[in-house]
């Protein structure tokens, strides 16, 4: 028995430790429905950090302090990447939001009295335009590569005018059915989408009538005994990979067309969501199309938009035309409508 007044050693239980707290974090997420994906990038994020605190001794949530967080945000900013490049400005601002997450937590599960990443300054946001976008004419060239009487090119036909008249992500065609397209009606299902979203969408004709005839004269030749249903399948008879289906559309497709633009299924994806807001469609309607939760993320495809914006200048700018002020006033009328919009969508967005 100690002496009176002598402080016993505290041993540190491993089961409080930022690690464990980690891994309760992730199944909380895992009951309240959360993807695979997104588990996968806060469970990287948060242990990214762990193993930053593990040299300098901080094993315990109570460790941590707003002082500490922010010298890690400046390891971010000084870090550099295997081939000598600096995180880009979203990563280091992702990382630092998956951390307000996992410490807001610790505070709901009453292990901290306070968030220590709350208040972070984050780095400003870049508005980043797409790689590169293709022309109407340069989309058909990229189409036009696939030897459609082979059954190969055919699928690969069937799959460039699918991504291109729906402008659905890589992941989003990989998971289609073959009764997720309905032909009577002219609508793509998107099940379980970005987010776990649901969402129908149109399909154009022309797509459609490449889809059909991929399913009737080259589908069958790769369906195996046990077809379970996936519209586009390999060659094996399995569903397509995302990886590769990004292989195969950038190095057989795009690569070959030698275009001077580099880029893969989601090449398609920003050309269509181009060529609509080109050819009049309302931003919302894209919004819906590519299944985008908020508006602020569809907005960089109307900075791609040179074509309409040129034509406005033309009909609105005093040194074009003097003769339409009444037109000029009322599209200014319209962007302060949407710019308002614009920001209570931005308001409504949940760092989480």
């Amino acid at each position: 028995m100690g002496r009176r007044g002598e402080r016993k050693e505290r041993t540190w239980d491993p089961s409080s430790g930022l690690e464990a707290w980690c891994g309760r974090y992730l199944a909380w997420k895992q009951e309240r429905n959360y993807s695979p994906r997104t588990l996968r990038g806060i469970e990287v994020y948060v242990r990214y950090f762990i193993a930053w605190c593990e040299p300098r001794a901080l094993t315990r949530p109570e460790q941590i302090t707003r002082p500490i967080l922010e010298r890690y945000q400046r390891h971010l900013f000084v870090h550099r990447k295997t081939d000598g490049h600096p995180l880009s400005w979203r990563s280091q601002t992702q990382r630092i939001r998956v951390l307000r997450g996992y410490f807001r937590w610790l505070v709901r599960e009453h292990v901290l009295l306070s968030n220590p990443a709350a208040d972070l300054d984050l780095p400003r946001e870049e508005k980043r335009l797409p790689r590169a976008v293709l022309s109407a004419l340069e989309m058909e060239q990229v189409l036009s590569l696939a030897d459609t009487s082979e059954d190969v090119g055919l699928r690969d036909r069937a799959i460039m005018e699918t991504l291109y008249s729906t402008g659905i992500r890589r992941l989003e065609l990989v998971s289609l059915k073959l009764h997720d397209i309905d032909h009577e009606r002219g609508t793509l299902f998107v099940r379980q989408g970005k987010g776990k979203r649901d969402r129908i969408i149109p399909i154009g004709e022309r797509a459609l009538g490449w889809v059909d005839k991929y399913v009737r004269e080259a589908r069958p030749k790769y369906a195996c005994g046990r077809d379970e249903g996936a519209l586009f399948l390999a060659e094996t008879g399995d569903s397509l990979s995302p990886e590769y289906l990004t292989h195969r559309i950038r190095r057989e497709y795009v690569d070959r067309a030698a275009l001077g633009k580099r880029g893969s299924c989601h090449l398609f994806r920003h050309t269509m969501a181009t060529v609509m807001l080109e050819g009049g469609a309302d931003v919302r309607h894209v919004q819906e199309m590519l299944g985008h939760a908020n508006l602020r993320n569809t907005e960089i495809y109307t900075h791609v938009s040179v074509k309409h914006l040129k034509e406005v200048h033309a009909r609105t700018h005093p040194s074009s035309s003097l003769a339409r002020k009444q037109g000029a006033r009322e599209i200014v009328k319209d962007d302060d409508a949407r710019a308002t919009l614009l920001d209570a969508l931005v308001d409504e967005d949940d760092d989480a």
